[in-house]
């Protein structure tokens, strides 16, 4: 499927037959299996986003595809391995193509395809964000020994004591994208807690149950952040030292006024296309920090560092086989079915990712 404007019109993408570029040396012929439509490659679209294709582009940005063929000078890949992109504006809805090696990155057969679909960017964003501004304490339960002495001659009597740390916690605003859904199981996984703020919606408890189940400790609406039953969640965990914005506008200013003193917001998104707005107090008086992060960024900042890239991709691939980090929803929708993908992307309250079968 072609993109031809940078501007949010569904009729204007068209599905073409191209001919497969001739394979180069370092290039590595691959099949694409599934790619997901992700809220960046609408902004793409729109031309809000921070990087734009030239013009005619291929759409998507995030996949996975089975390598065919290797050029004579790829050495890290074979034909049947898993590759996902690397990097931004690889152009994933399509069903075959040709790429340089270093535009590709390796990923084991061994995990699920919609998981690997959906694994260089929304877990990548989570795990960054809990691992980079914070050092998060986990939960955790020790077991002590009292000794209680009782008014018997020599006779002594032992009790045993459970002591709880509840560790730190994280609170969220678009707790049903697929970022947060990431950040929901990593940080279960890593014994932090969640507190996950949603919009109202008609289908409101189906999302709690679903988000719960994912492992949320706290699933709760924008219009709760306002009220005084928020100190009720605050008596069993502490207030979170790290707050992740995806939305701006009252949602941020919101979230921030449960931070801890001294917390960290990151923005990462901005959904209502509305600023963040921060009291002045925030600052003087709780010297609270904000922050942005941006994975495209990530990656470039740490280009020449493969180490850290790998090691991240083998944590979220452990915790895949392990049952602690699954793909978001899904819808999986044929390639030729490209336009209604698409348009059911763009709903509002739309909680399942749509998935190119390809």
């Amino acid at each position: 499927a072609c993109v031809n404007a940078f501007f949010l019109c569904v009729s204007l993408f068209r599905l073409k037959d191209l001919e497969v570029a001739e394979l180069g040396d370092s290039d590595v012929h691959v099949k694409m299996l599934a790619a997901p439509i992700n809220p960046a490659d609408i902004n793409m679209i729109q031309g809000t986003y921070a990087i734009l294709s030239p013009l005619p582009a291929v759409g998507g940005n995030e996949g996975v595809g089975e390598v065919l063929e290797v050029g004579r000078r790829v050495a890290a890949l074979k034909p049947g391995d898993w590759v996902i992109p690397a990097g931004t504006g690889l152009g994933t809805w399509r069903t075959q193509g040709v790429f340089p090696e270093e535009t590709l990155l390796k990923v084991p057969r061994d995990i699920p395809v919609l998981c690997a679909a959906t694994l260089s960017v929304n877990p990548c964003t989570a795990y960054r964000m809990l691992t980079d501004f914070e050092t998060l304490a986990p939960g955790m339960a020790f077991v002590g020994r009292k000794e209680i002495w009782v008014d018997l001659p020599v006779a002594s009597a032992m009790k045993i004591w459970i002591y709880l740390y509840p560790g730190d916690s994280v609170i969220q605003n678009a707790a049903n994208s697929g970022v947060g859904q990431a950040v929901i199981q990593i940080a279960k996984a890593f014994g932090v807690k969640t507190i996950n703020v949603v919009r109202d919606r008609p289908d409101l408890p189906e999302l709690v149950e679903r988000l719960m189940a994912l492992g949320a400790d706290h699933v709760i609406t924008e219009e709760m952040l306002r009220k005084p039953e928020m100190k009720d969640i605050f008596k069993s965990i502490p207030k979170p030292r790290l707050a992740l914005n995806c939305v701006g506008g009252k949602s941020t200013t919101e979230m921030l006024r449960h931070l801890q003193p001294k917390g960290t917001m990151v923005t990462y998104g901005g959904m209502a296309k509305q600023p963040v707005m921060v009291p002045v107090s925030a600052f003087i008086f709780r010297d609270v920090r904000l922050r942005g992060f941006w994975m495209t960024q990530w990656r470039k900042d740490h280009a020449q560092e493969r180490e850290s890239l790998a090691g991240m991709m083998d944590a979220l691939c452990q915790l895949i086989r392990r049952g602690q980090l699954a793909a978001p929803a899904c819808t999986q929708v044929p390639l030729q079915d490209y336009k209604a993908a698409l348009e059911a992307s763009m709903k509002p309250f739309t909680s399942s990712k749509q998935i190119l079968l390809l």
